[in-house]
C-alpha cells in the first residue's frame, strides 16, 4: 500500500513529482504559446483607452508573466460577469480588474495571493489580487511565484 501511495504521489514511477497540477494543463498550454487575459477596466489598476490602448499596473503585471512564460498575450475586455464566466468555462487564463482578496467571485474563481496591498478609504488594508481558473494549481503557482517577485508600487 505504500508503494502504491508513492508512485501516484510522484508521477509514473519515475520520481518526478507531479503535484501541484493542472487537470486541464494550462500551464503546458501557456508556457510557449498564447495566454488568455481578461481586462475589466478599474482604473488605475487596469486601464482601457478611448482607442483600445490597454494600461495599468495590473496589465504590466500579466504581460510580465507572459513574457516569463514565452507567451503572447490575447485579451478580452469586458465587464467582471462575463469575463469570470469566460475564466469558468476555459475560454480565459487569467482576469484582472482592480480586484482586491474580499471580492465576490471566490465560488467561480481562483484568487492569487495578494500581490500589493493598499489602505481603502476606511483605512483598512486591501490586498489586491488576480484571478485564475478553479484547479488549475500549477498554473496559480507560477502565476503567485511570478507576483510576488515583482515590486509593485499601488498607483
Amino acid at each position: 500500500m505504500l508503494a502504491a501511495a508513492l508512485v501516484a504521489l510522484t508521477g509514473c514511477g519515475d520520481g518526478t513529482p507531479t503535484f501541484p497540477t493542472d487537470p486541464d494543463g494550462t500551464l503546458e498550454r501557456v508556457r510557449g504559446g498564447e495566454l488568455r487575459a481578461g481586462l475589466s477596466p478599474h482604473e488605475p489598476w487596469t486601464a482601457l483607452g478611448p482607442d483600445g490602448t490597454l494600461g495599468g499596473v495590473e496589465v504590466a503585471l500579466v504581460e510580465d508573466f507572459a513574457d516569463a512564460l514565452g507567451a503572447d498575450v490575447t485579451w478580452t475586455t469586458g465587464g467582471e460577469e462575463a469575463l469570470v464566466a469566460d475564466l469558468e468555462e476555459g475560454r480565459l487564463d487569467v482576469v484582472v480588474g482592480g480586484f482586491t482578496a474580499s471580492t465576490p467571485w471566490t465560488s467561480k474563481a481562483a484568487v492569487t495571493v495578494a500581490y500589493t496591498t493598499v489602505t481603502d478609504e476606511h483605512g483598512k488594508p486591501e490586498g489586491h489580487v488576480v484571478l485564475a481558473p478553479m484547479g488549475e494549481n500549477a498554473f496559480l503557482v507560477a502565476l503567485e511565484r511570478h507576483l510576488l517577485d515583482q515590486e509593485v508600487t499601488a498607483p
